[in-house]
């Protein structure tokens, strides 16, 4: 049987094989396609989904983590291979959003702000200097991140420029950055207000966000989203203290609501959705981790990810040089994806992002 570090090197290697490639053939840089096998011809200003390319950054401090534990990097000298290919990567986002990191959306600027903290964070580590790239997208998008909380509707984070929404799929993530990069106060006022406007007093779970009326007043987005509990779970983890009963009762409130009949955590399907699994599950393996935790809830959170990582896997199908995974756990990628059709990049990384989870928490636990 497959070891758990064994089934994620499989994933990232599918991903990076069918998806991979140099932007416009220009050595240094890397991307990936939206759909593997990619519509020809593709251009320069071809969709490439920046919020999906950030997670894949993530999925890659993920790999990198891995290959430094197990020895897969000792082959050769130097960084981990996955954390050399990150650097190329930032480059790949930063030259195809027009060279710049930021854009419009707050919440793809958190998601991007986090991945890149992390391999800093990482390469520091490992190397003890820093990823170039990784610390100029830290400070340029922190800062942006930052004119996107306002004192609007009492807090919270706007969803993009346009300033017309306040959204957990923002505030979430944009807390659990402020928390790790040591701005606890604005971290913790972001939570407060996801408590006090977005939280669902009979799920306990989280909605999706508050428009502001032309006319005046709010609407209630009453949308239930797995990714949305993630960032907030990691957001309660990081500040610790009083967060973590809260931390505890939305780990419960997840497995009571976003789950399916049979245990496993609750797909959306393709397009954004695709990715929403994952990121839940990314989280979850956090909390998982954390022995600050009751152990019935530490062994809830684990249960969801390692049973949903192995649904994943079972569905799996092989094809040419690559491992295709369904988008719904408990399915069979032939299914989601039929042989011969195009298979989108978003599920593609939500398998690796659980897969990861499930071999690190083996590793924890041995």
């Amino acid at each position: 049987m497959e070891t758990p570090e064994a089934r994620a090197r499989t994933a990232a290697e599918s991903v990076k094989g069918a998806f991979g490639h140099e932007l416009l053939g220009l050595r240094g840089t890397w991307l990936a396609w939206v759909w593997a096998p990619h519509p020809r011809p593709q251009l320069p200003w071809s969709e490439w989904h920046y919020w999906w390319q950030a997670h894949l950054l993530d999925c890659l401090v993920d790999a990198a983590l891995r290959e430094a534990r197990t020895g897969e990097a000792a082959t050769e000298p130097g960084p981990p291979p996955s954390l050399a290919l990150a650097q190329r990567h930032l480059n790949g986002i930063r030259l195809r959003n027009f060279g710049r990191f930021p854009n419009m959306f707050f919440d793809d600027m958190a998601w991007l702000a986090l991945a890149s903290a992390r391999a800093q964070e990482l390469a520091r580590k490992l190397t003890g200097n820093g990823l170039p790239p990784a610390g100029d997208a830290v400070q340029v998008l922190a800062e942006k991140l930052r004119a996107g909380h306002t004192d609007d509707l009492g807090g919270g984070m706007f969803w993009n420029t346009r300033r017309k929404y306040k959204n957990t799929a923002t505030t979430g993530p944009a807390a659990l950055f402020f928390a790790r990069t040591g701005e606890t106060n604005r971290a913790q006022a972001l939570v407060d207000w996801l408590y006090e406007n977005l939280q669902d007093p009979e799920s306990g779970l989280f909605l999706d966000g508050l428009h502001l009326e032309p006319q005046g007043g709010t609407r209630l987005d009453r949308g239930v989203y797995a990714y949305n509990q993630g960032p907030l779970l990691g957001a309660l983890l990081e500040l610790g203290g009083g967060n973590l009963g809260p931390a505890k009762e939305l780990v419960h409130a997840i497995d009571a609501g976003l789950t399916d009949g049979q245990g496993l955590l609750k797909a959306h399907g393709g397009g954004d959705g695709g990715l929403f699994m994952g990121i839940l599950g990314r989280y979850l393996a956090l909390a998982a981790a954390d022995q600050r935790l009751p152990e019935g809830t530490r062994a809830g959170a684990r249960r969801l990810v390692v049973d949903t990582a192995e649904a994943l896997w079972q569905g799996r199908d092989k094809r040419d040089s690559h491992t295709v995974f369904p988008a719904h756990p408990g399915e069979a990628a032939t299914s989601s994806y039929p042989p011969g059709s195009p298979v989108e990049l978003c599920t593609q990384l939500q398998a690796w992002m659980l897969l990861e989870a499930a071999a690190a928490l083996e590793t924890e636990r041995n």
